[in-house]
């Protein structure tokens, strides 16, 4: 029986339970990205987007996350036959993979535990969190053969830790340690090696218990800030933030803040 490069595991949710997705890249040897990747990916996307979770952990198996794009069967093809409609066709779907893993309605949280090359560390990219362990390194390498990163990579990396670092990182094609990539603001919490993966499902079922609505208004906010700056921002906030007294999980905190105290409340993702 073959096994998924990609699966989602979504755990059950109950009246005390909160509903987080576990994607798992796992396509031995180094994850490298194909077409079979490709599909996979694609398609955990859309169960994402269909099952709407109230968190997403993404996480690999395996020494390494990625050791990058099987170059063979995914890009030689298209250099070999000059075939630019076909590339330029090929990495719109990439970009757009990206657009919608980072559009997903939850907070979503990259695990990376080792080596993270090109597409893996634009998935990285498109999610809201990087947590790593200190042995962990990353890097978009296109240039070593002639391209540039076609995921979103690029621009994504440029928010988190400017324009000038970006062009560093791409234009060299260099492998970066994660606490370098700390201190640049590109991965948000390093986590010891020891016990990483229970830590990183800790963080992710933390969000999933948190008030999903609130966090899904705080996304919409901060893209229209990347988007198109702070007036942006200023103009979606009151719609954003304003539809959460329709929802139960505000009416409910408040009601536990008021009788209780703070830290008390319980959510729901209603």
């Amino acid at each position: 029986m073959t096994t998924l490069p990609v699966t989602v595991e979504i755990a059950d949710a109950d009246a005390d339970a909160a509903r987080l997705a576990v994607v798992t890249i796992d396509h031995p040897p180094l994850n490298l990205y194909d077409q079979a990747l490709h599909e996979a990916l694609r398609d955990a996307v859309a169960e994402l987007e269909r099952a709407r979770p109230r968190a997403v952990l993404v996480r690999a198996e395996g020494k390494l996350v990625s050791g990058g794009v099987d170059v063979k069967q995914t890009f030689q093809p298209l250099a070999e036959s000059g075939d630019a409609a076909g590339g330029t066709a090929y990495f719109a779907e990439l970009v757009e993979l990206g657009r919608r893993i980072h559009h997903l309605p939850c907070p979503t949280v990259f695990a990376a535990h080792g080596l993270t090359l090109t597409w893996a560390f634009e998935v990285a990219l498109a999610c809201d969190l990087i947590v790593a362990t200190p042995r962990a390194s990353f890097g978009l390498i296109e240039a070593t053969v002639g391209l540039t990163p076609a995921m979103g990579g690029t621009q994504r990396l440029a928010e988190r830790a400017g324009i000038g670092r970006a062009r560093l990182l791409v234009m060299t094609a260099g492998r970066f340690g994660a606490e370098e990539l700390e201190r640049w603001g590109v991965v948000d919490r390093l986590v010891p090696e020891d016990g990483f993966d229970d830590a990183a499902r800790a963080l992710a079922a933390q969000l999933a218990a948190g008030p999903t609505r609130a966090h899904a208004a705080t996304k919409e906010i901060l893209r229209h800030l990347t988007e198109g700056g702070l007036e942006a921002a200023n103009a979606v906030t009151p719609d954003a933030a304003g539809a959460l007294f329709a929802t139960e999980d505000l009416a409910g905190a408040m009601r536990s803040f008021v009788e209780q105290g703070h830290g008390k409340a319980t959510f729901r993702g209603e």
